[in-house]
């Protein structure tokens, strides 16, 4: 138990209470139990141990992965550290224990005066737990960094959210003034390649090594084990993101991938649901589509810009960033579909065709609530600056 408090105290000296994410202010911190869902790399573990900070000694932090919950149950920790004074538990990887879902059920049931704050995969599921925790917790699903985010991480620019009705009634006049405070060619740029994991902070010439090491944590020990996947059905799921990356967005042909890979077309659809539930990927469906895996996606993503420029080596198609960037940040707050005449469809009102600074209106001519979202630094009419949709969060 002391080399618990030790390894608690350790971690959160070690994080700085600056540069906290926007998602900290707007959690409820005086609910009993909060689920943080989000990919690796977003920062989760950091908002613990900033809010641990604030908390002071009545609060402490564990992983639980560590090799100390092998042989120890949760619940049985807690009970111990709750005699010694401890009321607040912040615990991270918790898809990575057996009983997580059982013991935070019982302990929330048992004790009214304590706060439980976990954090968990993005795969990871409340209704998969043993226990019913969905009348319990308050889930929070937390995402990479939007480009508004990025800039006030690295630019220390505090700029207020737009609404996407802002954005595109008043994007001449917002737009002119946002740009005194950066610049889009330099500041936009580095977003796209580096920018959408805080982890950028520490070492930006690592970065896309780190990328690549969060890439295989995801696949080997949040998805496998959780889904009780082989090593060849492992080997097939790289595979297939391979063949994505190479051409995104991808429009797929689920026999060609099936006698590609040498897998069954039920086993290509369901590990397509897997990557997009563990945020690696990003299936684009039509919205009047049933949510059932076993449906052919529209076309496929990888989930931000940054995986675009990893998995090409620095030779990234800039059509397929802006159609990622702007795929990435719309969907956070709203419903984003496939659309018969632009690229995408949005809360099933607007059409956007993505672009560059000559792209023009030929494709959705006569489309009602039709955009053009365009790599450009202001833009006129229905022609929308496409870095602006970085604001919406």
């Amino acid at each position: 138990m002391e080399i618990l408090i030790a390894k608690s105290s350790k971690k959160a000296a070690s994080v700085s209470r600056k540069g906290k994410r926007l998602i900290y202010g707007e959690m409820q911190w005086n609910e009993r139990l909060i689920l943080l869902l989000g990919y690796r790399g977003v920062g989760k573990t950091t908002i613990l141990l900033q809010r641990l900070q604030e908390v002071g000694e009545k609060g402490i932090y564990f992983s639980l992965d560590d090799l100390y919950f092998e042989n120890h149950r949760l619940i049985t920790v807690v009970e111990q550290l709750y005699a010694n004074g401890y009321r607040a538990f912040f615990m991270d990887e918790v898809h990575r224990y057996r009983f997580w879902s059982k013991d935070l059920k019982q302990l929330y049931d048992d004790f009214d005066d304590i706060h439980l704050i976990a954090t968990g995969s993005s795969i990871l599921e409340v209704a998969k737990g043993q226990a019913d925790l969905s009348r319990r917790a308050v889930v929070y699903k937390m995402q990479g960094l939007t480009f508004r985010e990025y800039l006030q991480l690295e630019k220390k620019i505090a700029l207020s959210p737009l609404d996407l009705e802002t954005i595109l009634e008043r994007h001449h006049e917002i737009a002119v003034d946002l740009l005194e405070q950066f610049s889009m060619e330099r500041d936009f740029m580095n977003y796209l390649k580096y920018g959408y994991f805080p982890f950028f902070m520490e070492n930006k010439t690592m970065y896309y090594q780190k990328l690549s090491e969060t890439l295989n944590l995801v696949i080997d020990i949040d998805i496998a084990p959780f889904e009780d996947l082989n090593y060849n059905t492992v080997r097939t799921m790289k595979k297939l993101l391979y063949v994505i990356s190479q051409s995104v967005p991808f429009i797929p042909n689920i026999t060609k991938l099936s006698e590609r890979l040498e897998a069954p077309r039920n086993t290509i659809l369901r590990l397509l649901d897997l990557l997009d539930q563990a945020k690696i990927i990003k299936l684009l469906k039509t919205e009047n589509e049933k949510l059932s895996y076993l449906q052919k996606p529209e076309k496929i993503f990888l989930e931000n810009t940054n995986f675009v420029y990893y998995f090409a080596e620095g030779k990234a198609n800039i059509g397929a960033v802006r159609e990622t960037f702007f795929y990435n940040q719309l969907r956070q707050k709203h419903r984003v579909s496939a659309s018969k005449f632009g690229d995408f469809m949005v809360d099933e009102k607007y059409t956007f065709e993505i672009g560059g600074p000559n792209k023009t209106f030929q494709q959705i001519k006569g489309v009602p609530n039709s955009y053009l979202a365009l790599d450009v630094e202001n833009g006129v009419g229905n022609k929308i600056p496409l870095w602006l949709f970085g604001m919406l969060q």
